[in-house]
């Protein structure tokens, strides 16, 4: 709709090697300073002298705190996808298995809590200008479970069973970390959803 299309930006051009190396500066400055304080510690001018580029550099790759953190909850997403990927899950079936891998990236998590923290309460504070950046998000939590699942080709069925499990593991995310569900809710929570799989995947 015409509308919409006035809120997202075009398609980046693909960064050059400098500009990478100094994109991850950032998102490396940005990942120290929320782990150490959460949201609140990531200021702007902190990062840029943090990772050594200028202020307005920081605002061409990303235009506010919100875009920055939620770029780096996918940087994180994206790291642990490479560490799922040298160790695979070890379940017997798709369910077993993507219930493990939300597990393991749940931990991850929980052993950074103001960096989780703040990278939550980043995608909860994004509007319509941070969806390229939410996109890459659950672009990176699919895949996740698209891999852990084994599947390359899914069908519209399983996408949706996807889409309900990323939705339960962001909100059972948000409900731990502000003190209302326990370590051991979370696990009964994300093994029931990923019985999902069950009615779209044929039995192994």
């Amino acid at each position: 709709m015409p509308a919409e299309a006035s809120t997202s930006r075009p398609p980046s051009p693909p960064l050059t090697e400098r500009q990478e190396a100094r994109r991850r500066r950032i998102l490396h400055a940005s990942a120290q300073l929320a782990g150490r304080g959460g949201f609140d510690a990531v200021q702007m001018r902190e990062v840029a002298e943090s990772s050594q580029v200028a202020l307005g550099t920081l605002y061409r790759y990303f235009p506010s705190k919100v875009h920055l953190l939620v770029a780096t909850m996918q940087d994180q997403l994206e790291r642990m996808h490479g560490t799922l990927r040298r160790k695979p899950p070890a379940g017997d079936t798709a369910t077993e298995r993507v219930a493990e891998t939300l597990m393991r990236a749940f931990r991850a998590l929980q052993r950074e809590p103001h960096l989780a923290d703040a990278m939550v309460r980043a995608l909860t504070f994004a509007d319509r200008s941070v969806s390229p950046e939410v996109d890459q998000v659950s672009r990176q939590t699919t895949a996740i479970i698209l891999d852990a699942m084994g599947l390359d080709d899914p069908s519209p069925e399983q996408l949706s069973a996807v889409r309900v499990i990323e939705h339960t593991w962001h909100s059972a995310l948000i409900t731990w970390l502000s003190g209302r569900a326990s370590i051991a809710q979370v696990k009964i929570d994300i093994e029931t959803v990923c019985r999902l799989i069950d009615l779209t995947v044929p039995q192994e």
